[in-house]
């Protein structure tokens, strides 16, 4: 069966409208952090009247969209990050970065005080200790409110040096090892350590300092820390890889993992896989939230929002998708392929192949061999949303979508991605979280100050690994 280009709102069961039932991973409420990116998540949003994208390098724009984000209740603004620019590309679309994400987080905890602040910072060109140190200050600064978007970089070697990217598998265990080190930092530190005792003269404790004394493959790291203890413990962990090798990384360090499917049985699938394989490693499932990437088009009726659809799908710039399309190819020139036709089978690899981004190359090739996709329809789906879910439709549908996923259990909440602005975040935070609040998935009020507790995870034990 082919597969929409778009998730429209048809067909929605009226039986989502209903309070929520027990799901089997337990958690009645979603969870719902967003992805902040100032020209939309949309490649051609940029283009439309009144988009204020002469605003999104400026300070001030981030600090309206998280205090749009705390008055909703979200649980936390996530910001992705990648250490390169490709010029072609910024020729026609916002590409850049507007700030260093720790940087802009740090920044914007000044100005909120419940919404979660997640940083985005590869382990491929950073060092363990500097990064301790950054997010234990984030989290010290934002008095708990700091997440970590743990990143294994495919590209932008050739900004930090001539040596290539290793292979992805030895990515992911330098990436390990880095989160491992990192995590015995942040413990160098008990809570109680600082005594400042002025009768006594004792300023802390020395004999409740751990050395880190790390020693492996990739690094080597005497430690302590010189920053407190995060009053999170650790900030919560965050990873995006769905390929097989980044699936068994999530289940071993991750507390939330962030993945795109296009179809309900993909999340369905990917749900049960990283449960078993959180299970297997000694861990609780309940404690690694799966959150879905989704870009809502909004519309006060469906036909307004498919209207909106449209207009946004002619602003994309089809040799731009084509070459982002293109890197998640590799090998393959797509420029000489009939636009109109699908991707010829024999000229796809197979994705055990591919040393780049394995799980978002699966989807476009499983649309394309499965469904039969043309590559004009994969390029139009890379700009409208880089192989996230598409949900088009009026606030009460997109509602409905997304309680459709959270029942089924095919997911604990989801990373929303704007798909324009100023109005594609407003209406969401204006009129679709108020119909989940008012269904009880989603909280009205905020319960604690901390992104742990916003996501029902513990403070980590002091040398606690498999939590």
């Amino acid at each position: 069966m082919r597969a929409p280009a778009a998730a429209g709102a048809q067909a929605i069961s009226t039986r989502t409208s209903m309070m929520p039932s027990a799901r089997p991973s337990g958690h009645d409420k979603m969870n719902i952090a967003v992805l902040v990116s100032g020209g939309g998540n949309h490649q051609g949003a940029w283009r439309r009247a009144g988009s204020n994208i002469e605003l999104a390098n400026t300070p001030g724009f981030y600090v309206a969209f998280a205090q749009a984000a705390e008055a909703a209740k979200i649980d936390a603004i996530f910001f992705a990050d990648i250490p390169s620019l490709d010029p072609k590309a910024l020729g026609v679309n916002p590409v850049l970065n507007a700030f260093e994400p720790v940087v802009l987080t740090s920044y914007l905890a000044a100005f909120t005080s419940r919404v979660g602040l997640v940083s985005s910072v590869s382990t491929s060109f950073s060092e363990p200790y500097t990064v301790a140190r950054q997010f234990a200050s984030l989290d010290r600064v934002s008095g708990g409110r700091a997440g970590w978007n743990i990143v294994t970089s495919a590209t932008g070697e050739k900004n930090y040096g001539a040596t290539p990217l290793p292979d992805q598998d030895v990515r992911y265990a330098q990436a390990a090892e880095f989160v491992e080190i990192a995590k015995r930092l942040w413990d160098s530190w008990d809570q109680q350590t600082l005594k400042i005792d002025r009768a006594s003269g004792q300023f802390g404790d020395i004999a409740d300092i751990r050395p880190t004394d790390f020693h492996g493959k990739f690094f080597d790291v005497a430690g302590p820390l010189n920053i407190q203890r995060p009053p999170q413990g650790w900030p919560v962990l965050f990873q995006a890889g769905a390929s097989p090798i980044g699936r068994g990384f999530a289940a071993e360090t991750a507390e939330g993992v962030f993945t795109a499917q296009q179809t309900l049985e993909d999340s369905l699938e990917f749900a049960r896989d990283m449960r078993a394989r959180v299970s297997a490693a000694g861990r609780d499932p309940r404690r690694v939230k799966l959150l879905l990437g989704i870009t809502p088009i909004i519309g006060a009726t469906e036909a307004e929002a498919k209207a909106t659809e449209r207009e946004l799908g002619e602003f994309i710039d089809i040799k731009a998708s084509l070459r982002k399309l293109n890197s998640y190819i590799p090998g393959v020139d797509l420029s000489g392929f009939d636009l109109d036709k699908p991707i010829p089978r024999e000229a796809l690899p197979d994705v055990s192949a591919v040393q780049g981004r394995q799980s978002r190359y699966k989807i476009f090739a499983d649309l394309t061999l499965n469904d039969g996709w043309t590559l004009r329809e994969l390029v139009k789906l890379t700009g409208r949303s880089d192989g996230h879910w598409t949900l088009t439709g009026s606030p009460e549908q997109i509602a409905n979508q997304m309680a459709e996923r959270f029942l089924a259990d095919a997911c604990d909440g989801y990373v929303v991605m704007p798909t324009y602005h100023p109005e594609g975040s407003g209406l969401f935070f204006s009129d679709v979280v108020p119909i989940l609040q008012q269904r009880g998935l989603f909280r009205t009020e905020y319960e604690g100050t901390t992104l742990r507790s916003h996501l029902g995870l513990d403070i980590p034990e002091r040398g606690a690994r498999g939590i």
